[in-house]
């Protein structure tokens, strides 16, 4: 770094993203790590600015930190992710009354998938797909490539699929589990015609990421700064409420191992 400022790496996935980082901005300005932010379009070219020293830090998707990983040669380091990236699933979503009850059900359906790049709308479902017996071959894939770069952050084409399903183009959608409580939270009127079919075991989705050539030290007081963030501080509460937790946690390795083997298993490249 040639100062003090460490430099982070976001998606610009929606127009929320500028507030969030503007207040991260400000909450970090008054410590002794304090932070600037670089903006990126999709997370292909984040993870190549991060690789190449650009930047110190990047809010990476599950999808994104793998790439990192690999590219790096293991040199990544995983550092703080939300409480919620935690506990992420994928879901099955059909029509209320389908009568279907788990993976078994879905042979011989038409499935609509998200975008090729999403972990939890294409990727991890045709991985659970895989393991509960079912290839390609045993269903008519409907695909929604949508917003291809954002990794599925955008939502659309979980919210492709799930249309595909209520104008009876499909029997079923694969959607993240935030996408399905974003709906039910704010009472969508289209939900009431749908049930929740299947969801996966639960599995990690983004976090910070970093390169060992990042000092230790300055990576600790970063993190511990980050994890300082509080629920009851109104101020800090307006930034986690924006970006969709409640707390900050660091970040644990084995919830990646799913997504691992879903990428390797369906031939996945470091680079689409």
């Amino acid at each position: 770094m040639a100062d003090s400022t460490i430099l982070v790496g976001a998606v610009a996935y929606t127009a929320n993203v500028v507030p969030i980082w503007e207040g991260i901005k400000d909450y970090f300005a008054d410590t002794g790590t304090p932070i600037d932010f670089v903006l990126y379009s999709n997370y292909e070219r984040q993870v190549d600015e991060l690789l190449a020293g650009h930047i110190d830090i990047a809010w990476n998707t599950n999808v994104a930190w793998i790439r990192t990983l690999r590219q790096s040669g293991g040199r990544a380091r995983a550092l703080a992710t939300r409480d919620t990236d935690q506990v992420f699933k994928t879901l099955m979503i059909g029509r209320a009354g389908s009568g279907m009850t788990g993976l078994g059900d879905l042979k011989g359906r038409r499935v609509a998938l998200g975008s090729r790049d999403s972990g939890q709308a294409r990727i991890l479902p045709m991985h659970f797909l895989s393991r509960a017996g079912l290839s390609a071959a045993d269903m008519d894939l409907v695909i929604f490539d949508s917003d291809v770069g954002k990794h599925g952050d955008t939502g659309r084409s979980d919210l492709d699929a799930l249309r595909a399903v209520l104008d009876d183009e499909a029997d079923v959608a694969a959607v993240g589990v935030n996408t399905w409580e974003a709906l039910t939270a704010a009472g969508d009127e289209t939900v009431s015609d749908l049930e929740v079919v299947w969801e996966s075991e639960v599995y990690n989705h983004c976090n910070f990421s970093t390169l060992d050539t990042l000092e230790p030290e300055v990576t600790e007081a970063w993190v511990t700064t980050l994890l300082a963030m509080d629920w009851e501080n109104p101020e800090h509460r307006r930034i986690l409420e924006l970006e969709g937790l409640r707390e900050w946690k660091r970040a644990e390795l084995e919830g990646y191992q799913s997504l691992i083997a879903a990428m390797d298993e369906q031939g996945i490249a470091d680079r689409w």
